[in-house]
């Protein structure tokens, strides 16, 4: 991350630059300060060198800072981070509001929308950035990413219900907008959460191509909320497990099987609309909902199961995630054909039939999910799983049932357990003009 390019004053002289730093220079020893130069002037002098021209940017990388192609425009419509075509880190934090000050949370929303379009731009989160404030105060960005390039980093932000109410508590004055899919999720068949990574008040999804990005964006805008918030619990994940484009693959969970094969894709809007965006004239119209559900995979139990097991509890092949009934990995499955001992070829309770939108009313998710591993437990069993993150225009009919039946019929459900669960209202984009801010629907409304 860096700063903004230094202003240059045509009446006066320009505002000295603090002094480089070895801590301030990018990888391949080219500083991004240099890079973006001291004004116009020098990024036209930059341009002219070839600084920005195709043969610096292949001697740098395609995520070079100053190249543009690594950045996801925070501003728009719906928030990035939702069809953004899934990049492969993410960091994702729970946050508890403690403060009872209404206009507090509101400037730190507003606070948070002014450094979300910076840090998404590669940049540091002010532009006095992690070195050029005062000597004699805590830096304004902690700095760990200011030597990266933006690397894909998209940020989203959602509301829990207990934002609005609490323990019967009107919060903020919110309650009379409390939308109605934003309920309690209800305890599934073999839930076993831990409180301290369940619910919150807030949630602050981060993705990127590089962890330490992510993770930088979460801390910084953590760090912004002291007094005003605290955080509940944090997850880091790797290895995305679902394509939102049809120009991704489709990635494989750490049971190896592909998965989210018939994952939205951002390329099918009129599924979008009639699945993940809300479209009800409020002030979540053109949001969506965020499930996020911590699921832990038994893999001491899974990886003595053998290769054809494996294959029937899941109900596609291991090596192309083709269904069982025959094809390639997009061919629909066809659940009505018979296997031996007139048996469906896909057991009734596989996990493809049983989560299916077919089995399910139609009903699709647009899934976000990720791997995760926290090392291991008290016995030193592995403490790694899923992360699994759904977006959804109504979780009471476009989750819960689907949830409800696969915890009680799904084979996989054997090898997993649920630690970790939130359900999150996310607003709609910031639109790029002057007093918009996240958020601004529900506290204007």
């Amino acid at each position: 991350m860096s700063r903004d390019p230094e202003p240059t004053d045509p009446t006066g002289p320009a505002r000295p630059a603090p002094p480089e730093r070895t801590a301030g220079r990018g990888r391949g020893g080219v500083s991004r300060r240099s890079l973006f130069g001291t004004g116009a002037g020098a990024l036209a002098v930059g341009a002219g060198l070839g600084w920005f021209g195709q043969p610096a940017a292949a001697a740098l990388g395609s995520t070079a800072a100053g190249d543009h192609r690594d950045v996801v425009d925070f501003h728009g419509e719906h928030q990035a981070g939702i069809v953004t075509p899934a990049q492969d880190r993410m960091c994702f934090a729970s946050l508890n509001v403690v403060t009872e000050d209404r206009a507090e949370l509101v400037a730190l929303l507003k606070k948070w929308t002014q450094a979300c379009a910076r840090l998404t731009r590669g940049l540091d989160v002010t532009e006095e950035g992690f070195d050029g404030g005062s000597q004699y105060a805590p830096p304004q960005d902690t700095g760990e990413a200011h030597d990266l390039s933006a690397g894909h980093l998209s940020v989203t932000v959602g509301f829990g219900r207990s934002l609005f109410e609490d323990r019967g508590k009107d919060r903020f004055g919110l309650r009379k907008h409390l939308p109605q899919a934003l309920t309690d999720l209800p305890h599934f068949p073999g839930d076993a959460l831990e409180p301290e990574r369940t619910g919150g008040d807030l949630c602050i999804q981060a993705c990127a191509d590089d962890p330490q990005v992510a993770v930088h964006a979460v801390h910084n805008l953590v760090r912004m909320g002291f007094g005003t918030v605290s955080t509940r619990w944090l997850q880091l994940g790797f290895g995305r497990t679902s394509s939102t484009s049809k120009d991704q693959t489709t990635a494989r969970n750490l049971f190896g099987f592909k998965d989210g094969t018939a994952n939205l894709k951002a390329e099918e809007p009129e599924l979008l609309d009639e699945h993940l965006w809300v479209r009800d004239g409020s002030w979540m119209d053109g949001g969506t909902y965020l499930v996020a559900r911590r699921i832990r995979m038994i893999m001491e139990t899974w990886d003595r199961e053998s290769l054809m097991g494996q294959e029937t509890i899941i109900g596609r092949t291991k090596a192309t995630g083709a269904p069982l009934s025959g094809g390639e990995e997009f061919t629909a499955p066809d659940f009505g054909m018979q296997g031996s001992g007139n048996e469906p070829i896909i057991p009734v309770d596989a996990h493809v039939r049983l989560v299916h939108p077919g089995s399910n009313g139609g009903a699709h998710m647009l899934r976000r999910g990720y791997n995760y591993a926290d090392g291991t437990d008290s016995v030193g069993n592995l403490d790694m799983g899923l992360f699994f993150i759904a977006m959804v225009n109504d979780p009471r009919t476009r989750f819960v049932p689907i949830q409800n039946k696969m915890a009680r019929e799904d084979a996989l459900s054997e090898y997993l357990r649920h630690t970790g669960s939130g359900l999150f209202a996310v607003p709609p984009g910031v639109p790029d003009e002057p007093g918009a801010y996240l958020g601004r629907q529900l506290f204007e409304a």
